[in-house]
This record gives structure tokens, sequence and C-alpha cells, in this order.
């Protein structure tokens, strides 16, 4: 992110991905907290997230990531999609809840590199997602 460059509230993160309402609804992920550098969001593990196993479904750890990434990359404005996403699933997701931090490795005029770890509840590593991203255009802060 270029310095002085204004970032997004908490708020302002929320009301923007209200819009997104499979990840915000449907998985019913949270933004717990938006900064500078990146952001972190959490998920419950309803029986809805979980796979035959028991386990957290690995497109519902995916979700998680994306949204994380997402949230983190559209902090300032821009709006940046994902283009490229490479996924390590380390171990089952369980408990009651996964947190995802996504942390910012890269940041170009066009294209972002971010780095997503999801753990459990336990602290646990759950998963890796190295997430790269493409800024589109500058969007409304709100």
């Amino acid at each position: 992110m270029e310095a002085g460059t204004m970032i997004r509230t908490l708020e302002e993160s929320r009301d923007f991905f209200a819009a997104d309402r499979f990840a915000m609804e449907a998985c019913g992920i949270t933004i717990d907290e938006v900064s500078e550098n990146g952001a972190r969001c959490s998920m419950p593990l309803t029986p809805m997230h979980l796979n035959a196993g028991g386990v957290a479904q690995g497109g519902a750890v995916y979700t998680l990531c994306d949204t994380t990434f997402a949230v983190a990359a559209n902090a300032c404005g821009t709006l940046t999609v994902s283009q490229c996403a490479d996924m390590h699933y380390l171990r089952p997701g369980t408990g009651e809840r996964l947190f995802a931090e996504a942390i910012c490795v890269s940041a170009g005029r066009s294209t972002c590199l971010y780095r997503v770890e999801v753990t459990d509840g336990a602290g646990a590593l759950v998963a890796v997602c190295m997430v790269t991203g493409f800024r589109r255009a500058p969007v409304n802060k709100a």
C-alpha cells in the first residue's frame, strides 16, 4: 500500500462486503479487523460447513481465505479481485470457529500477493493460501 493511502475503517469494510451475501450471510464470515497491511476474518463451523467426515469442508475453508484476502486487498479503495490462488490444507478444520489472517507480501500497480493463514480455536494452523490479486479500478471508500 502506498504511503499516505487511507484505508477503509472496519465499519466501512463491513458495509462494502455486506453485498457479498454468499460469504457474509450463507457462510457466516465476519470481518474482525482491517489494517494497513492486512485483515482478519472468522467463520463459525456449523453442520453446514462440515464435509461427510465431520470436519470443515475444503470449499468453506477456501471461501474464508478468499474473503479475507478480498477484505485486505480492497481496504485501500482499489477494486481487487482474485487472479490465482495456491491453497494448502494442513490439518482438518475443527472446533467452533476458524480464523483467517491475510498479510500483504507484495503490492504493485496492477497486481498484489497476499499470504492467508487459517487457524482453529486452539491456534493450530489449518491451511495456508497464497493469493495473487488483480487491481481493477478505484472504487468508493464505503
